[in-house]
């Protein structure tokens, strides 16, 4: 719980302060603290676009091209990887590209994983070419060039727009809207920005019919899942009609007092032992929604969920991944670099003027 008295531009720095100790030399981002017992002390492809969101929203850009010029680097280390799945097309999850690296070798984690996350091989060619739109250029080199068409091709190659992935969670392969419209939307950004890298046409209509084909459903499986929050913001991927039933949807069935649960039945961190119920609140889910809130406009509930967002923090100034259910015991993965980047988004967009505002009480 924050203290009432603290402005909201010292919230800012204090929360800034806690996501520049995940960076590493490299530039990558760990998804938690060093030597987390859960294996967080790793750089995800996605956490590290959700982590440099804050530094952008500042406008810190010398720390969002170094992530991305790291990433990069990733790429061009596993081309021989990329190459073969350009000609073979993966069958297994170990043959795609994975989500996980080593954040000083850029080597890839092994272990079993869901390794199969199409979602993170679409955010980075979506940011990549919104830098280039922004005049933030990543791409400085003809081997970055060549990596990008590339990175292309492999999501034309997979199908994507029907190519059952592990998603966002990294849980069971399915065919997720958020990873669809993941691809779709980094896809489509490539196309109009980047006119040097080739996108089929087809890449994108059976991507877009796909993706309506789902909505507002995440999977087969899934009816709602926090995920699709993702498809709102930052990627704008959906029509107003979808963006409604998506909201409406996550604010009737998984919002809760300290997070949004990922969806119903979720297991992971689930205070009952039969896993049906009671499902972890990812704290993330909140800021998420207030940033949301605030681009259509409506500063009313962007306000409200980041009140919400703001209750989360930790007595020692830090944002966990998630709260097990209706109690004020969080899990191990705090701080989460991805919350943290969230709530400073969430803070700087309502404030964007810069001026110190006292919490009231």
């Amino acid at each position: 719980m924050t203290d009432p008295h603290v402005t909201y531009d010292v919230l800012v720095q204090q929360h800034l302060k806690i996501l520049r100790d995940l960076q590493t030399n490299s530039g990558l981002f760990l998804a938690s603290r060093r030597g987390v017992k859960t294996g967080y002390d790793k750089a995800w492809l996605r956490d590290n676009f959700y982590e440099c969101l804050a530094f952008e929203q500042i406008g810190d850009w010398d720390t969002v091209r170094h992530t991305y010029q790291a990433i990069l680097k990733i790429f061009l280390k596993h081309e021989v990887k990329i190459d073969w799945a350009l000609k073979e097309r993966p069958a297994q999850a170990y043959q795609y590209i994975h989500a996980r690296y080593n954040p000083e070798s850029f080597d890839e984690f092994w272990e079993e994983w869901g390794n199969k996350q199409n979602d993170a091989v679409g955010c980075i060619l979506f940011k990549v070419a919104e830098l280039e739109e922004r005049g933030m250029a990543v791409l400085e080199s003809d081997d970055e060039r060549r990596i990008v068409q590339k990175l292309v091709d492999y999501l034309v190659r997979l199908e994507y727009w029907h190519d059952s992935d592990s998603g966002i969670w990294e849980e069971r392969e399915e065919l997720h809207a958020s990873s669809v419209g993941a691809c779709l939307a980094g896809l489509k950004k490539v196309k109009t920005v980047l006119p040097y890298i080739n996108v089929p046409d087809l890449a994108l209509t059976e991507g877009r019919q796909a993706l309506d084909k789902l909505l507002p459903r995440e999977s087969p499986d899934k009816f709602v899942d926090l995920a699709l929050l993702t498809l709102i913001y930052p990627y704008d991927i959906v029509s107003a009609r979808q963006r409604d039933d998506i909201l409406a949807n996550i604010e009737y069935h998984l919002v809760k007092e300290k997070g949004v649960i990922r969806y119903k039945g979720d297991h992971y961190y689930n205070k009952n032992p039969d896993g049906r119920s009671e499902e972890a609140e990812w704290t993330f889910g909140l800021a998420f929604l207030s940033i949301i809130y605030h681009e259509l406009g409506n500063e009313g509930k962007a306000h409200h969920y980041l009140e919400l967002a703001k209750e989360t923090i930790t007595p020692k100034g830090e944002e966990p991944e998630l709260y097990f259910s209706h109690t004020s015991e969080f899990n191990e993965n705090t701080p989460l670099g991805w919350a943290e980047s969230m709530l400073i988004v969430a803070i700087m967009k309502l404030y964007e003027k810069h001026q110190p505002v006292v919490v009231a009480q």
